[in-house]
């Protein structure tokens, strides 16, 4: 898989931004409201039109529609509104285009380790907002998982999700990295990325993001220039902690 971005530009929503990027990375996209993450997701998505250009292996993206779009790309966007009376099972199945009953043991799986297998035949309507977070990441982990998935995108996959959830997500993310899937996924938990990063684009209105690893670009004074509130990273248990305090 490689993904080329080239100058991609969205008025008032998305700086100019440039990058490459390659299979079996975990790339997080942080930075204040207004900064254009979910902008690029959803341009990298296929799903909003801009300036510049975007290569999915060598084509332009917007060669890429439909369902051959879908088997290579899957997209958690930030808020999606259930369809109130379609079971959950009926939901999951749309995102198996494989429709073998391989898929439906791999979908199985996801759904047991999200702890939603109980929730199979409940409508959607029905759900709380945690559960339905879950359903939505095991739709999209089926869909990223088969044969030609390559390219994960997730707005804000943390959100409505407790600690041990969260814990379930960092275990079943290496699982696709490790097939060569990449995930791009935008967070507002600076010291999540700190920890499981392989790369950070730290997005900046109006100006340009800056790339590289988490230790290169989650400085204090990176953070403390971007969100105005001052910065310092702290060693806790031999891990690096960032963390605000006051003058």
């Amino acid at each position: 898989m490689r993904l080329d971005i080239r100058q991609a530009a969205v008025e008032q929503r998305l700086f100019p931004f440039s990058a490459t990027v390659t299979g079996g990375q975990l790339i997080h996209l942080v930075g204040p409201n207004g900064a254009g993450k979910s902008s690029l997701l959803a341009l990298l998505a296929g799903l909003l039109n801009a300036e510049g250009e975007i290569f999915l292996n060598g084509e332009p993206l917007g060669n890429w529609v439909g369902p051959r779009l879908a088997r290579h790309r899957a997209f958690l966007p930030q808020q999606q509104l259930p369809s109130a009376h379609m079971p959950v099972w009926h939901y999951l199945m749309m995102h198996d285009l494989q429709k073998e009953t391989a898929s439906e043991r791999q979908l199985m799986r996801f759904t047991d380790a999200l702890q939603i297998s109980h929730r199979l035949h409940r409508p959607l309507g029905q759900l709380s907002g945690g559960e339905w977070q879950r359903v939505r990441l095991a739709a999209v982990f089926l869909q990223v998982s088969q044969p030609q998935g390559q390219l994960l995108l997730l707005d804000e996959p943390l959100t409505g999700l407790d600690m041990g959830q969260q814990a379930v997500f960092d275990r079943l993310v290496p699982e696709l990295l490790e097939r060569g899937v990449t995930v791009i996924m935008s967070s507002h938990d600076l010291n999540h990325t700190l920890r499981q990063a392989d790369r950070v684009w730290l997005m900046r209105s109006g100006q340009p993001a800056l790339q590289g690893t988490p230790p290169e670009v989650l400085t204090p004074e990176h953070l403390s220039a971007l969100y105005q509130v001052p910065f310092r990273r702290l060693q806790v248990d031999g891990r690096p902690f960032l963390t605000t305090f006051a003058e």
